[in-house]
């Protein structure tokens, strides 16, 4: 796979991982400026150097326990939360990073987050189209959507211009051969969908169904009890790989 190179601390409980990697293929992936500390700390992502060490091992166990619950292999992983502002896009980037850490693997991030998309800051020059774009479009290739970034072996899909129907586009058979294709170019591809609220979004609850499995992030004495078990139904305990407490 050639990808698109011209633009190119939370507590955790109960969450339930590794191969050693095509290091040829990984070796090959063109890689563009990383980012510098200062914009690693300014982004609030972890990083293997100067970083918050808690942090940095809270996310190093999340990545243990994705890993064992999928049985070694690459899977599709959304991250959504219980409301608005929960904080779904930090531990989202975070994990993709995290798992990006790791020599022998690579991540890409998927921006789904209708209502507040954020990603396409980790790409490095113009975003240009992405994933709504791509759905909605004729003529557009994967490659044309998937951005390099400043941490290396860590891809993005912004979420693009064409946001209207998302719904549709999400639940569409090209959504699915989207995923199918990203999945199988690189076998040590971890794939993470940034989503919106899987209690206030059609879109979310589609997604959940594209995932191989969901992570519920839940701010710190921002939801109820109700509330997290409202979100636990909608998604199924068959999909839920465990909730993440956000600070």
């Amino acid at each position: 796979m050639t990808d698109n190179l011209k633009n190119e601390p939370p507590s955790v409980t109960a969450l339930q991982a590794v191969h050693s990697g095509s290091n040829s293929e990984i070796d090959r992936m063109g890689e563009v400026d990383q980012f510098s500390a200062k914009e690693l700390e300014r982004l609030k992502l972890i990083n293997g150097q100067k970083t918050n060490v808690q942090t940095l091992n809270i996310f190093r166990e999340l990545r243990t326990q994705l890993l064992r619950r999928n049985h070694k292999k690459n899977f599709v992983c959304m991250i959504t939360s219980i409301c608005h502002g929960g904080g779904t896009s930090y531990v989202a980037t975070n994990m993709a990073s995290v798992f990006a850490l790791d020599k022998t693997k690579t991540s890409l991030l998927i921006d789904a987050n209708l209502y507040a998309p954020s990603l396409d800051q980790l790409i490095i020059g113009e975003s240009g189209v992405g994933i709504t774009d791509y759905l909605s479009r004729v003529g557009l290739d994967i490659k044309d959507v998937v951005y390099a970034t400043g941490v290396p072996r860590l891809r993005v899909v912004p979420i693009g211009d064409n946001r209207e129907g998302a719904a549709e586009y999400f639940s569409s058979e090209k959504m699915q051969h989207f995923i199918n294709e990203i999945r199988s170019r690189y076998i040590d591809r971890y794939i993470f969908i940034d989503s919106p609220p899987v209690t206030d979004s059609s879109e979310a609850r589609i997604l959940t169904e594209i995932a191989d499995m969901v992570v519920l992030v839940v701010p710190h004495g921002g939801a109820t009890m109700d509330q997290i078990e409202t979100a636990i139904n909608v998604i199924g305990k068959d999909k839920l790989a465990g909730l993440v407490y956000n600070n």
